[in-house]
């Protein structure tokens, strides 16, 4: 039994080793599609407090960033952000459709994509230390903020204080509760799928 389980492993990895330069392995699209899935069946569930409601997606996204990395982490929400704009009911509230992303809040939604990418290079070059892993997705989530009420001021013309003040402001203490459990998960979850070998 153990002899055969060593042999999977040893194919698998081979398999692993054949992929071409440039292409994604069939092993790292499963992780992907798994996440993009996770993240769109975790961000309709949301609770409304004003124009942006609390949403389940960021920690999920940061979960996913931990697990996959930067640049698998980034295609997982990119996959999330397409499916909702073709009309997948995945946004929050269940809401789908390309007149989220335009409408007054949608500079949050396109925000996921950088706040998972500088939050995932730098995670990557703290080797997944715990402080600097928090600190950057403090940072990711800093960029979505900044792009999210930019485009927020734009459509609405609210002046940015009154902007931060419903948009920010009162999700600072929940964002910093979530980093922390998608950290926590993150590192449960892979810890567990690397002593399961089935992720390095």
């Amino acid at each position: 039994m153990e002899g055969a389980k060593n042999a999977a492993i040893s194919a698998e990895k081979n398999m692993e080793k054949e992929t071409p330069a440039g292409k994604i392995s069939a092993k790292r699209m499963a992780f992907i599609a798994i996440m993009a899935a996770v993240i769109c069946v975790a961000s309709p569930f949301s609770i409304p407090i004003g124009p942006i409601p609390i949403s389940l997606a960021n920690l999920v996204i940061w979960t996913a960033v931990y697990l996959l990395g930067a640049v698998d982490g980034t295609i997982s929400t990119i996959i999330f952000i397409l499916l909702g704009a073709v009309g997948l009911p995945v946004f929050s509230g269940g809401a789908g459709g390309l007149a989220k992303l335009t409408g007054a809040t949608g500079g949050y939604i396109i925000g996921y994509i950088f706040m998972a990418l500088v939050a995932g290079f730098i995670m990557e070059a703290a080797k997944r230390k715990t402080i600097p892993t928090f600190l950057s997705f403090m940072l990711g989530d800093a960029i979505c903020y900044v792009i999210g009420t930019a485009w927020f001021v734009h459509l609405t013309g609210k002046t940015l204080a009154a902007s931060m003040s419903l948009c920010v402001t009162p999700f600072i203490p929940g964002d910093l509760i979530k980093i922390a459990l998608s950290i926590a998960i993150g590192m449960s979850v892979r810890k567990a799928l690397i002593k399961a070998s089935i992720m390095e």
